[in-house]
């Protein structure tokens, strides 16, 4: 067999997948109409997460849980935007790794709102001007963003759907010769995360190295200096065409970030693998045992907590906290809605969600 013959079985392959799709998106067409009818909601984490386990149970072909999770989360993202366009807002700038985490989510054909701050993306959700919102809520060397701790507590959202990607630097330049770079863009963050690289490959060189506000900001001005780099992502480096010289820098291979997709008035069904998110406002918070108390109750109910975060409330004179927790189980399990009831004065439901593992 010819390499024409295996590119024509190809092309044949091809073509009955284009049917097989635009077969699949009437049908998707037809749950539209059904959920407008009754004002469902379009995005629905769970239904995914059932069919991404399907299709990861009975595959026994060469593709792998990962290269099918990121085909079918672009059917996902194509299927939603025939259904119901809907816009999403994302804590900026382009090419950022949030703006990366929204599009592994919502894909590249949704609409966006590139927003400047955390607040303003709570902001978007809460009026609807955007229907999600996406937003870091920690990454797995540098802790947790209380900014986004503090603005759940304050604002009336809820989280949809949690994810995490990885989170790998590269090194993009114009230059194809390292020693002949002398300054190299990025975030103070970026800097710190790639220490072990920096040393090692231009040790002989010691290249300027430039702090800006965002690894996007970076690609775009290496992008207009061919003597300089930028440590980024690889979607800004795309963003701005600039050619990468070495992918996943970071001296952590295991750097993660955690995100939450944020929505106004939303209710997943449950999946048999969800996690909820609470605030634990409890009265008394100096008195001894008050938390303690609290936090027994979860245990004698069999219920994990898998974070706790203690938060200061603001403009108390005296040293009071409030509590951002996280827990195993979906919010009308019985035992956890035991818990719920007992302190039904203290506690503020966030959101319940497929776990993201």
């Amino acid at each position: 067999m010819t390499l024409e013959d295996v590119r024509k079985e190809i092309d044949k392959i091809d073509d009955q997948l284009l049917t097989l799709l635009n077969e699949r998106m009437g049908w998707v067409h037809k749950v539209g109409e059904i959920k407008r009818t009754t004002k469902t909601l379009i995005y629905r984490p769970e239904r995914e997460k059932q069919i991404l386990d399907r299709m990861n149970a009975q595959n026994n072909g060469l593709l792998n849980k990962q290269a099918i999770e990121a085909i079918f989360l672009e059917i996902f993202a194509a299927a939603r935007n025939i259904e119901l366009p809907e816009k999403i807002a994302y804590l900026g700038p382009e090419g950022s790794f949030t703006h990366q985490a929204a599009e592994s989510r919502f894909g590249a054909m949704s609409e966006y709102m590139t927003l400047p701050t955390i607040k303003s993306v709570f902001e978007a959700v809460d009026t609807g001007r955007a229907k999600f919102g996406v937003i870091p809520i920690e990454n797995n060397q540098e802790g947790i963003v209380y900014e986004t701790v503090d603005l759940l507590n304050e604002m009336n959202v809820n989280i949809a759907a949690e994810l995490k990607i990885p989170v790998h630097f590269a090194l993009a330049t114009e230059s194809e010769n390292p020693s002949k770079i002398k300054r190299i863009y990025s975030k103070d963050i970026a800097f710190r995360q790639c220490r072990g690289f920096l040393n090692k490959y231009f040790e002989q060189t010691h290249p300027e190295e430039i702090q800006v506000e965002s690894t996007s900001k970076a690609a775009k001005l290496a992008s207009e200096d061919p003597e300089a780099a930028a440590i980024c992502s690889e979607i800004a480096a795309k963003l701005f065409s600039l050619p990468i010289l070495y992918h996943n820098i970071e001296d952590n291979s295991q750097n993660r970030t955690r995100f939450f997709i944020l929505a106004k008035d939303f209710v997943n069904q449950p999946s048999q693998n969800d996690k909820t998110t609470i605030i634990a406002r409890l009265p008394d918070t100096d008195k001894p045992g008050i938390l303690a108390n609290f936090l027994q109750d979860f245990k004698k109910a069999g219920i994990n907590l898998t974070k706790i975060e203690s938060r200061p409330y603001k403009g108390s004179e005296d040293f009071n906290f409030w509590f951002f927790i996280e827990l195993e189980g979906y919010y009308l399990d019985d035992k956890v809605q035991k818990v719920f009831k007992k302190h039904k004065n203290s506690i503020k439901w966030l959101g319940s969600y497929v776990k993201n593992t």
